[in-house]
């Protein structure tokens, strides 16, 4: 381990709001040894943006990594050539361009869909009846596995976020996670001869195209759904629970003072749905006053960086007018999110403007209560529109 200063933490009270502890991190112990983690957090904006880029030392590679034992090893625990090389080849599903052009229509699609079904409701659960199934049908666009239901791709996507944040063992946790991944693969060989007879622009296809080994598409398949069903799906839920919130912050963007990208961006900063990346440390190295040794677990802190008082003022408000530009929720290095540009489309130019314009009146029917440190989320948004 290494020789930081030592933060004990209570995980029940950290899960519930990591952010008072994390803060007093920066304060007192920006990079710092938790026992109960078994890993160095750095938690200041800065050393993460610089430390993340020194891949030879703060390696992705994690052979006896949860990820990796749980899910096989995907390009985000790859590092250099072979990283890029996955990353060249997942490219053409999760390009910009790609976005624009095919996906984008199709979130439209579905999300219209989702309105249109629930609006004689009258009342939900933002979480399982809106923002789970939109990111959901996004999901199986992209991913290529459009025989999944949307409840299942949901419930595999929270087994492996589950499972990857199993630091403390569970054999429940660590079992239901094998169930979901071995979910996944069924999906996949149902869905192989289904693209190779009708290609398309999914991740499945694209890779199949490239001609990477089916351990590492299956891999990074399974990457793909564990980052791109929680994360948007709790960033949809939270956001529009924010605006609810703070009515003068959805004043701004109904009066154009502000956009819905705008309000996405403050969110991901304020309480970021991937709250940390874990890295291995391959190389013994001195980063300030603290020594680390081979082998030594790293997590790399985003929700702390989203808070850090050297570059934002008020860091525990949500402002959608300050500029988020120094903010890092989606990485800052070679392994900034590749879904990042589909994650936006859906959310700020999708489920977003799409639910304020066609459920009026949507209002909080109650409280929304919040979970998690290495991923975040609201567990419930019960809220209330007119039919």
């Amino acid at each position: 381990m290494s020789n930081a200063p030592v933060t004990h933490i209570d995980p029940v009270a950290f899960r519930a709001d990591p952010y008072p502890v994390l803060a007093h991190m920066r304060a007192h112990a920006p990079v710092t040894y938790v026992p109960e983690l078994g890993a160095t957090l750095f938690t200041r904006r800065d050393d993460i943006f610089t430390q993340e880029k020194r891949i030879g030392i703060f390696s992705s590679l994690q052979p006896d990594g949860l990820m990796t034992k749980l899910m096989g090893e995907n390009l985000m625990r790859k590092d250099g050539d072979d990283h890029q090389a996955e990353r060249r080849a997942l490219f053409p599903a999760l390009s910009p361009r790609t976005v624009r052009d095919h996906w984008l229509a199709a979130f439209q699609r579905a999300t219209m869909q989702i309105i249109q079904t629930i609006k004689p409701d009258g009342h939900g659960d933002l979480v399982r009846a809106y923002a789970m199934p939109v990111s959901a049908e996004a999901l199986k666009e992209i991913t290529g596995l459009r025989s999944m239901p949307a409840p299942e791709m949901d419930r595999v996507s929270q087994g492996m976020i589950d499972g990857c944040a199993n630091y403390a063992g569970d054999p429940v946790i660590e079992a239901h996670c094998h169930d979901c991944t071995a979910s996944i693969d069924t999906h996949i060989d149902a869905m192989i001869p289904v693209v190779t007879a009708s290609p398309d622009h999914s991740a499945l296809y694209v890779m199949l195209r490239a001609g990477l080994p089916m351990d590492s598409i299956r891999a990074n398949i399974k990457l793909i759904i564990s980052g791109g069903q929680n994360e948007p799906r709790d960033a949809i839920a939270g956001t529009v629970w924010a605006l609810l919130s703070q009515p003068d912050q959805l004043a701004l963007i109904r009066s154009g003072q502000a956009t819905w990208a705008q309000a996405f961006d403050e969110y991901a900063r304020w309480i970021s749905p991937i709250g940390m990346s874990p890295r291995r440390v391959a190389h013994a190295d001195t980063v300030g006053d603290v020594t680390f040794q081979p082998q030594d677990r790293v997590f790399f802190m985003f929700s702390s960086a989203g808070r850090d008082e050297a570059h934002f003022t008020a860091p525990d408000r949500f402002d959608i007018t300050r500029n988020t530009g120094p903010a890092i929720s989606f990485g800052a290095g070679p392994h900034f999110c590749a879904g990042a540009a589909a994650a936006r489309a859906l959310i700020a130019d999708v489920a977003l403007p799409l639910i304020f314009a066609h459920l009026p009146g949507l209002a909080l029917d109650g409280p929304a209560p919040f979970a998690g440190w290495a991923f975040r989320g609201p567990l419930s948004v019960p809220v209330r529109w007119e039919t």
